[in-house]
């Protein structure tokens, strides 16, 4: 995955498109590695509300916090996080 690769200059100005392009990123991540709970949260996408994105990116954020093995995705969880402001 990319974001292994990325530093803290992360983008601030995703749009929905981005957002929802690095959250497939995570549900093919979790498929991969059988993380059905995780990958479940962004099913639909392209179907959810804002709301319903932020309220699962916060939900698999905290099923990931003691989960260090994940930490690629988890930032990009991270950086989705502080774009949500940009959805429409």
């Amino acid at each position: 995955m990319a974001a292994e690769n990325e530093t803290l200059r992360w983008p601030t100005n995703l749009d929905r498109k981005g957002i929802e392009q690095r959250l497939l990123q995570v549900r093919e991540y979790a498929e991969a590695r059988g993380l059905a709970d995780l990958a479940a949260r962004f099913a639909y996408l392209e179907n959810m509300s804002p709301a319903q994105i932020g309220a699962s990116v916060v939900a698999a954020l905290g099923l990931l916090q003691d989960q260090h093995d994940h930490r690629a995705i988890t930032m990009q969880l991270e950086m989705v996080a502080m774009n949500l402001k940009n959805l429409k």
